[in-house]
């Protein structure tokens, strides 16, 4: 038994452990996955962005990624990947789609919860989630870490205004592996308004 004043044993002998290093170690980060894309084409008559410039902290539900930290709206309780999709417009009535088609020519549903047997699914369907809130986003994301490999195409379209003036302004963004690309763009209704990005995974 120690004598009174002294610290405990199990005190000492953690404090020995510290000093050393003699601790158990960290564990190893698991590797940085990598994708590469090619043949990005934005929506005819459509600039892409590609150079990301900080703004601060991240914003949710904007479809930016405000801190260039390589991930769009991270921390907002949407799903990020290595390939991910996101659209955001402040039109609160106006229903827009994003959908998404894989190489093997199927494309997402659009509604909440939506999955693809290659590993997409779509999180929020904006505006008829409870949780929009007048915030509308939708969100595709690969969640695995190796994408199929051929041709993608991401298509935006405006389903229905709900009485919303049109064209409807709608921001994108995408995270195409370590690159971020986006655009705004303005829809209207029918099928010859919808603009669509494509590019490839060799």
């Amino acid at each position: 038994m120690s004598s009174q004043g002294s610290p405990p044993r199990l005190f000492v002998f953690l404090w020995a452990l510290l000093l050393c290093g003699c601790g158990p170690a960290a564990p190893a980060k698991a590797p940085t996955a990598r994708v590469d894309v090619a043949n990005v084409k934005p929506p005819a008559g459509v600039t892409l962005e590609q150079a990301c410039t900080p703004t601060g902290p991240e914003l949710c539900f904007n479809a930016v990624d405000d801190n260039c930290n390589g991930v769009i709206d991270e921390g907002c309780g949407v799903a990020t990947g290595l390939l991910q999709f996101v659209i955001a417009w402040p039109a609160a009535a106006a229903d827009v789609n994003l959908e998404v088609c894989a190489p093997s020519g199927e494309c997402i549903p659009p509604h909440h919860g939506a999955t693809l047997p290659g590993g997409f699914h779509l999180d929020r369907d904006c505006p008829s989630d409870e949780g929009c809130r007048g915030q509308n986003e939708e969100d595709v994301s690969f969640d695995g870490l190796a994408p199929p490999r051929g041709h993608y195409e991401v298509t935006l379209r405006l389903v229905d205004p709900h009485g919303e003036s049109t064209p409807v302004r709608v921001r994108f963004g995408a995270r195409l592996g370590d690159r971020i690309v986006g655009f705004d763009v303005d829809l209207s209704p029918g099928d010859d308004a919808k603009k669509t990005l494509s590019f490839d995974v060799p």
